[in-house]
């Protein structure tokens, strides 16, 4: 789930985006501004000689991507309300795959995992015939998708679920701010009740059938969201997570559940298939991690040992202590690790030269320009996003943003 568009190359939200749309509103009240951003005035000229690091293949695990530039996971809210994807979903992916590899937006992995409006899901048999055009168009491009696995917790309203499902998290604490509804438009999270010890097995097992429907679909791979404030971070945390159980109080056990998420997936499709996102530092959706480089260090410590394809590491949007999670990552974590958050092409393609990272994120550059490899290697401009089209329904400011002529 992308927190607000993601920052890798863009600019502060409009007002106007903000008065018409009330979701984007509810998403962007929580998210500052990452310092890096560039001023709304400035049109982004990159060098191609600067960024020929970006253009070399790599490997990903079992995934084979063709250059070093990746499209971040966007919510668009292009569902249906049954979470299944739109039929146009498979033009926009499609479009964008040029990228090195394409991360798709959460997905939420059950009737319990879904959260915001219009967001689609993995679990059903409709949704996976859905999603089934969308990895055979991006296969047909030359790209390669992997789908990411998502479970929201407490970020929850009923309003949004086809069918009732409990809104559970670690503990039974509710979110602070609101959630948007196409009902009723902005409403509170619903207060969650703490999963039982043995209910997370069950989730556990969650994640690993949406991982097979995920291959079914023909996806390259998942990639396990455990950021942004979602289920595995509220288990991360240390203020969402009261528990006294084997999965609360200590280190260890706060990076139980994600570790044991991860461990059914792996049983189910490898590995070296199998990313896994993070946000250190993030208080997106009112996660505090008052040991966070403590607790980041164990965890890298653990996922190193799991042979994943990949380890994606968002930088905050603003960090006080001006520490760098990539940079932090990097020293533990010895495994593929794809930076993102706060990149234009040049600083991407410094840091990929470096070995800092071995692919960089883009999000809102993404939005609007379906070609971004193309803009990268010709050192063209790149457009800017409407930011009142991102979460609503229907085409408009999501498969119409042109390519620049050859």
């Amino acid at each position: 789930m992308l927190t607000i568009a993601e920052y890798s190359v863009g600019n502060k939200l409009s007002s106007p985006g903000r008065e018409t749309n009330p979701l984007l509103l509810q998403l962007s009240l929580a998210v500052p501004t990452y310092s890096s951003v560039l001023p709304n005035n400035r049109i982004i000229m990159e060098s191609a000689l600067t960024l020929k690091p970006l253009f070399t293949p790599a490997n990903l695990g079992a995934i084979k991507i063709a250059n070093r530039i990746v499209m971040s996971p966007l919510t668009r809210s292009r569902a249906d309300a049954k979470g299944v994807p739109a039929p146009f979903a498979a033009t926009y992916y499609a479009q964008r795959a040029t990228a090195g590899l394409i991360v798709s937006e959460m997905t939420q992995i059950s009737h319990e995992g879904m959260g915001y409006a219009r967001t689609p899901g993995i679990h059903q048999a409709a949704q996976v015939e859905r999603w089934m055009p969308i990895t055979e168009g991006v296969h047909k491009a030359g790209g390669k998708i992997v789908l990411q696995l998502g479970h929201v917790g407490r970020i929850a309203s009923a309003l949004n679920r086809p069918v009732a499902a409990d809104v559970v998290s670690a503990s039974a604490v509710k979110a602070p701010g609101q959630m948007y509804t196409d009902s009723h438009q902005m409403v509170d999270h619903d207060t969650p009740r703490a999963l039982a010890t043995d209910e997370i097995t069950r989730i556990a097992h969650d994640y690993a059938n949406a991982a097979v429907n995920a291959i079914k679909a023909g996806f390259d791979g998942v990639e396990f969201h455990s950021a942004n404030g979602y289920l595995p971070q509220q288990f991360l945390s240390t203020n969402v997570n009261q528990r006294t159980d084997k999965y609360g109080g200590s280190i260890a056990n706060r990076i139980r559940m994600p570790l044991e998420a991860l461990a059914a997936i792996i049983d189910k499709i490898g590995a070296d298939r199998v990313g896994i996102r993070v946000s250190p530092g993030h208080t997106f959706n009112g996660i505090e991690e008052t040991d966070a480089a403590d607790l980041y260090a164990a965890y890298y410590a653990e996922l190193d040992k799991l042979g994943l394809a990949y380890l994606h590491v968002m930088r905050p949007f603003m960090n006080a202590v001006n520490i760098d999670p990539v940079v932090e990552a990097r020293k533990i974590y010895r495994g593929k690790l794809i930076a993102a958050s706060g990149y234009d092409g040049e600083t991407a393609a410094a840091l990929v030269q470096a070995g800092g990272a071995d692919a960089v994120a883009f999000g809102r550059a993404y939005i609007a320009n379906p070609d971004l490899v193309a803009r990268f290697r010709a050192s063209l401009a790149i457009a800017k996003p409407d930011d009142a089209t991102f979460y609503t329904p229907g085409e408009t400011g999501y498969t119409d943003y042109p390519a620049l002529a050859a």
